[in-house]
């Protein structure tokens, strides 16, 4: 008996939505990896500059992200911040931010000082890390942005103390009215305050990431060969 191909309508747009679906996340994934190795380069060539002095008259504009950043003035201590849901090692906590005045000036940097593990019994109680008084001289990595999580509803109000999924440099800058540099500084020079610095790095995870595309190619393949194959299969027993 002749084998025949039968085409049917819907079986086609389901297997050309599963296709498309596939093809179009698995080119997100491809870029998403060529960004993460994009960021691993600048991070590598920035990384070997010498550490640049910042201070009230250092333009943001000359300030590229990953550049390491030496800057001299004191805590706003009245201002703690803190990012909820960065787990390390398993671990759940946050990160602590607290805002710096640059010597000198009226300008301020955000600077996120480190992780600190979640309080197991009491999650809203955050104990306010060790603070030095007066001035002091602390180095740290530019960052455009701090990593972001899923924000569920509206962000919460930008206050002292705050306990936050996110947090945009403007609401803080419009609240408190700071002349506030647009970017933060991930501390990296030690200090006695009982915070751990391992910043995750923003360039891992390329490898995933086309470990993923790959597996969306692969669905877009098998959707296409199963309708070709179930189309047959309907016109040798039609």
């Amino acid at each position: 008996m002749p084998i025949s191909f039968r085409f049917r309508l819907v079986p086609f747009i389901a297997s050309l939505l599963l296709v498309s679906l596939g093809i179009a996340l698995a080119q997100w994934q491809t870029r998403r990896a060529q960004e993460k190795e994009t960021i691993a380069l600048h991070m590598t060539a920035n990384m070997h500059l010498p550490a640049l002095s910042l201070d009230g008259s250092t333009a943001a504009t000359g300030i590229a992200p990953f550049r390491k950043l030496q800057v001299r003035g004191q805590w706003i201590r009245e201002w703690p911040l803190y990012l909820d849901n960065r787990p390390l090692q398993g671990k759940a906590g946050l990160y602590a931010l607290m805002p710096f005045k640059v010597a000198g000036s009226n300008k301020y940097v955000l600077i996120a000082r480190g992780w600190q593990p979640r309080d197991a019994r009491d999650r809203m109680h955050v104990t306010p890390p060790v603070t030095a008084d007066g001035e002091l001289v602390l180095e740290g990595i530019v960052r455009d942005q701090l990593d972001r999580v899923m924000q569920l509803g509206q962000p919460d109000a930008v206050k002292p103390g705050a306990i936050m999924q996110n947090l945009e440099l403007s609401a803080l800058a419009k609240q408190t009215g700071w002349d506030l540099y647009p970017f933060v500084l991930e501390q990296t020079s030690n200090a006695a305050d009982g915070l751990s610095r391992e910043w995750p790095l923003p360039s891992a995870g390329a490898d995933k990431h086309r470990g993923y595309a790959f597996q969306w190619y692969a669905l877009a393949l098998m959707a296409l060969i199963f309708f070709v194959v179930t189309g047959f299969r309907r016109g040798k027993n039609g």
